[in-house]
């Protein structure tokens, strides 16, 4: 073996390692999800494929005991990442069956999980019950394979992950945020996720009870009258107010129809803003866009609002 070809396998034993794994809706674009393993492949990490990620079972990507056996796998895998094949719908029914203990120590040995979309709900649950960090952010097809080339924003946020070193993330805020320029939130707990999927665990023992943190949220495919009911209820079950900050982030395909004769998201946001004493803002690039964040869900964060910008910090996880 020559010299540059034991630099060769240094540097690939040192690459990230990366275990694909479907635990919630069966992969429907498969072009996508061949294009992100290859992108991954490409750029130099190891990308290992959970033995039933392409698995279907109607609409799931297998059965319930077959989507909890793939997330122990990926618990097991020794991976510094455990990253989905895509959300849908599908973790709720896993939650009553999962080996939190078990998932726990693979974080504690080092393996990170991310996702978002229906992944929230691993989250919620996995935070209830250990308290572990877990990341919302990218998964595979949507992210690396929905297009030749992943956004720069959202690469760049999960490549630190990866490498260990991201602080924090900032981001331009929007006019109607003016109120809280000067706002600083020292030390708050970062939670939230999808708000459909976050909002069906109400009064589950997979709902974390987080007093004073920073709550986010983002949806797809819901109208501005369901999200605002979904936001009542979490006024009203006494979520919103507990927290010290709610950022939204992307609600995406929240099309209005002729009989909401002008009942839209920013009306809804107005509402809330009434409604409630916990400062709203908006602008926050996570949810089911091509440019999103990496959050740490479950991390203690500080906020910082500017008259430009927000910034939520993090330190070296």
């Amino acid at each position: 073996m020559t010299a540059s070809d034991v630099a060769a396998e240094d540097a690939s034993q040192k690459a990230p390692r990366i275990y694909v794994y479907s635990p919630s809706g069966a992969v429907q674009d498969k072009t996508a999800f061949h294009r992100g393993v290859r992108w991954l492949k490409k750029s130099g990490y190891h990308v290992t494929l959970d033995e039933a990620v392409l698995a279907r079972a109607t609409r799931f990507a297998g059965d319930h005991a077959s989507r909890v056996a793939a997330v122990h796998r990926a618990a097991d895998s020794g991976a510094d990442l455990a990253l989905i094949s895509r959300g849908g719908y599908g973790i709720n029914h896993l939650l009553p069956l999962l080996d939190y203990a078990r998932i726990a120590s693979a974080i504690d040995r080092g393996t990170q999980f991310m996702g978002f979309s229906d992944f929230t709900a691993l989250q919620m649950a996995l935070y209830a019950r250990t308290g572990r960090i877990t990341w919302a952010g990218a998964s595979l097809g949507v992210d690396f394979g929905a297009t030749p080339q992943p956004d720069e924003i959202t690469l760049a946020c999960f490549e630190d992950v990866l490498h260990g070193v991201g602080e924090g993330t900032g981001w331009r805020i929007r006019k109607d945020c003016a109120p809280y320029d000067g706002l600083e939130i020292a030390q708050a707990t970062l939670w939230g996720g999808n708000l459909a999927v976050l909002t069906s665990l109400i009064g589950t023992p997979y709902f974390p009870a987080i007093k004073g943190g920073i709550l986010f949220l983002e949806d797809v495919g819901e109208p501005p009258y369901r999200i605002e009911r979904m936001l009542v209820q979490l006024e009203q079950a006494g979520v919103l107010a507990a927290q010290q900050a709610i950022l939204l982030g992307h609600f995406t395909d929240a099309r209005v129809i002729p009989h909401d004769r002008g009942f839209n998201l920013t009306k809804v946001v107005a509402a809330l803003r009434q409604r409630v004493s916990v400062p709203v803002l908006t602008g926050l690039p996570f949810g089911h866009v091509s440019t999103k964040v990496c959050l740490p869900f479950g991390a203690e964060v500080s906020l910082r609002v500017g008259a430009r910008e927000a910034m939520l910090i993090w330190g070296h996880l």
